[in-house]
C-alpha cells in the first residue's frame, strides 16, 4: 500500500517533535508499505530545521520513509505568524497536490495537522490519485482554542476551522482519534459513527530495548543520595509549562514537610523558574530540581524514581479523555504511576499501575503519596509490571500501527467501491 501522510509538524529522529509520524511510518515501511510524509519546513515543537536549498517542497529521505518539506515562514508563539504558516503549508500542498499523487501514487491520504485545514489539500491529494482519505484528530480543533485558548466562535480563524471540521467529518472514509471519547462530538458535526476508530500513542519499544544511556553524574549522585537517606523519590520528567500544573506538586510537598519523601522534578519549560524560586521562598527542603536529560537517558533516570508522578490543569476538554505520552514512558519503565488529572479516561486505573486522584488538588496528592509511602516496595514493583505489561498490550507502535493500518484499508476499499459504483453508474446511464 502506499500512503500520503500530511502532518505540519511531523519531525523525526535528527530534526525532533512530533514522532507519531515518524514512528507510525517506519513500522508501515518495515511490513514493505511506502510512505510519504508531507510536513512544513517551520515548526514550533522541532529542535532543527529541514535544509530547504532553493526550492519550496524539498524531497528527503530518513529510515525509508520520503519526507516532502514544504517551506512556510518561521514563527513563535500564537499568534498571525503562526496563521500565516498554517496558510502558507495548506496553500502549497493544496497547490501541488497533482505532484504529490503523481510521485507517491497514494492508495490512501491522512490529513493529520491537529489544525482541521489540511483536509482540503490532502482531499486534493486522494482526488488526483483516487485514493482513500482519512482525518486524524490530535486535537479537537476548533473547541481546544476556544476552551483552552479563550477565542470567541465568531474569530475568523475559528469559523474557517470550524468549516473544515465539519468538512473533515463529511469526506473522510475515516476518522482516528487519538482520544477515546470523541465520537459523540464528531457525530454532532456530522460524522457517520461507523467512520469512527480509536488509535491513541504510545510508545517506541526500539527506543527501550536498543542501547541506552546514563543519566548525567549530577542527576545520579542526587538520586543516590536521596535513596541512601531513605527517601520516597517522586519523580516527574518532562516539560515545566502552565499546562503541567507543576504548582499543585510543591502544595503537595508543603503538606509533606516532616516527611521522607522527596519531590523530583526532572526537565525545563517556561515555568520552571517560577517554580525554583516559590520552593526556594518556601523553603521546601524536599522538592529538588534537575536538568532535562537526553531522550536516551530517559529510561535509567525513570528506573530511579519509586513513583512516577503526572498532573495537569484541570481543563473541560479533557472530558473527550487524554492520551499523554509521558504516562506511557512511565509504564514503559515499570514504575508505579501517582496520576492527578481530571478526564474522560482512566488508563491508570484500567491497568492497575497506581493511584489516580482529582487533579490540582494538592491533598488527595499528598494523601497519594503517603499511601504510596505505606506500600512495600514489592507492592510498588508490582503496581509498575501490571503498567509495562498492559503499555506492551495496547500502547506499542507495532499494535498501534497495525490497528492504524487496518483502518487505512478499510478507507482504501470504501474508496475503491465508491469509485466503482460511479463508474458503474456512468456505464448504463451512457
Amino acid at each position: 500500500m502506499n500512503i500520503v501522510l500530511l502532518n505540519h509538524y511531523a519531525g523525526s529522529p535528527q530534526h525532533g517533535m512530533e514522532y507519531r509520524p515518524y514512528y507510525l511510518a517506519r513500522q508501515w515501511t518495515g511490513q514493505g508499505h511506502s510512505v510519504t510524509i508531507v510536513a512544513a519546513s517551520a515548526s514550533h515543537v522541532r529542535r532543527t530545521a529541514p535544509a530547504m536549498g532553493d526550492t519550496d517542497i524539498q524531497e528527503e529521505w530518513i529510515d525509508g520513509i520520503r519526507y516532502l518539506w514544504v517551506r512556510t515562514p518561521s514563527y513563535e508563539g500564537n499568534g498571525g505568524r503562526r496563521a500565516a504558516n498554517i496558510g502558507a503549508f495548506v496553500a502549497r500542498v493544496r497547490r501541488a497536490a497533482g505532484r504529490i499523487a503523481a510521485l507517491a501514487q497514494p492508495d490512501v491520504v491522512i490529513a493529520s495537522s491537529t489544525y482541521p485545514l489540511d483536509i482540503v489539500p490532502a482531499e486534493a491529494i486522494a482526488r488526483h490519485a483516487s485514493a482513500g482519505l482519512v482525518y486524524e484528530v490530535h486535537d479537537l480543533w476548533p473547541l481546544s482554542p476556544i476552551e483552552l485558548g479563550g477565542m470567541s466562535p465568531r474569530h475568523p480563524f475559528i469559523r474557517v476551522m470550524q468549516w473544515a471540521e465539519d468538512r473533515a467529518y463529511r469526506i473522510a472514509d475515516r476518522v482516528v482519534s487519538l482520544l477515546p471519547n470523541t465520537l459523540s462530538h464528531m457525530v454532532s458535526r456530522g460524522m457517520s459513527p461507523h467512520k469512527f476508530a480509536y488509535v491513541p500513542n504510545g510508545v517506541d519499544v526500539d527506543e527501550w530495548k536498543g542501547p541506552t544511556a546514563a543519566p548525567p553524574p549530577e542527576h545520579a549522585a542526587t538520586l543516590a543520595a536521596l535513596r541512601a537517606a531513605g527517601q520516597l523519590i517522586v519523580g516527574y520528567a518532562g516539560s515545566h509549562g502552565v499546562a503541567n500544573a507543576l504548582d499543585t506538586m510543591l502544595d503537595a510537598a508543603a503538606l509533606l514537610r516532616d516527611e521522607a519523601v522527596q519531590l523530583v522534578l526532572v526537565g525545563h519549560g517556561p515555568e520552571k523558574g517560577a517554580l525554583v524560586e516559590r520552593a526556594r521562598a518556601e523553603g521546601l527542603s524536599n522538592v529538588t530540581f534537575l536538568d532535562p536529560v537526553a531522550k536516551r537517558a530517559v529510561p535509567a533516570l525513570l528506573a530511579q524514581f519509586d513513583v512516577a508522578c503526572l498532573t495537569l490543569q484541570r481543563q473541560p476538554l479533557f472530558r473527550f479523555g487524554v492520551s499523554p505520552n509521558k504516562l506511557f514512558d512511565y509504564m514503559m519503565a515499570g514504575r508505579p504511576v501517582l496520576q492527578a488529572i481530571d478526564a474522560g479516561n482512566d488508563p491508570v486505573t484500567e491497568a492497575a499501575c497506581g493511584i489516580s486522584v482529582a487533579g490540582e488538588s494538592a491533598r488527595a496528592l499528598a494523601d497519594a503519596v503517603r499511601r504510596f509511602a505505606a506500600m512495600s516496595s514489592a507492592e510498588r514493583e508490582a503496581m509498575g509490571a501490571a503498567g509495562h505489561r498492559y503499555v506492551l498490550e495496547h500502547h506499542t507502535y507495532p499494535v498501534l500501527a497495525s490497528r492504524f493500518l487496518d483502518v487505512l484499508r478499510q478507507a482504501a476499499r470504501t474508496r475503491a467501491r465508491d469509485g466503482a459504483a460511479g463508474r458503474s453508474h456512468a456505464t448504463r446511464a451512457a
